[in-house]
């Protein structure tokens, strides 16, 4: 966003001038205790989880079969979070997917009777049941170190106990 220029890290800067440019674009971030593993190629899908929300069964709703799912949110309610991620997968677009980057889930609300889980608690009961391999706390969405992700072209995504890696050719 570039409202957000002055505050973002040199290296979400760098990230969106590769990206922008089309030039190799490499982005690799620290492991996340309910990472699940693995190594995958495909096309990258998604955004604001809200957007994807509001999104489906329109004509601009979109396609996950066979591709990586990217979400992440901003200043939304945990039962909120619970409620689209519960939509996304009864409508199908987790059951098919190749692997899901949840970026940054920032400034999350809670209620005076709390929900219990995080976000990234919620996002894992959803898809605990597939076995795709998903990566949590990755640099992107609404944070300082907001690294740019193409989306739609070729990816390679790799997400082991020894962090994340994903390049985009």
């Amino acid at each position: 966003m570039p409202i957000n220029f002055k505050s973002n890290t040199k290296e979400s800067l760098s990230s969106l001038k590769k990206s922008l440019f089309g030039n190799l674009n490499s982005i690799e971030c620290k492991a996340h205790p309910l990472n699940k593993f693995g190594k995958i190629v495909g096309h990258i899908v998604g955004g604001n989880l809200s957007i994807l929300y509001s999104l489906l069964g329109s004509h601009s709703d979109i396609d996950t079969s066979g591709k990586i799912l990217f979400i992440e949110d901003l200043d939304e309610y945990l039962y909120h979070i619970d409620r689209m991620m519960m939509n996304l997968n009864r409508n199908g677009m987790l059951g098919k997917l190749k692997g899901l980057i949840v970026g940054g889930m920032v400034d999350m609300n809670d209620n005076s009777i709390p929900f219990g889980k995080t976000a990234e608690q919620i996002i894992l009961e959803y898809t605990k049941n597939y076995d795709f391999p998903i990566c949590f706390g990755f640099p992107a969405g609404h944070l300082s170190d907001n690294r740019g992700v193409r989306l739609g072209i070729n990816s390679i995504l790799e997400i082991s106990k020894n962090g994340v890696s994903l390049c985009q050719e």
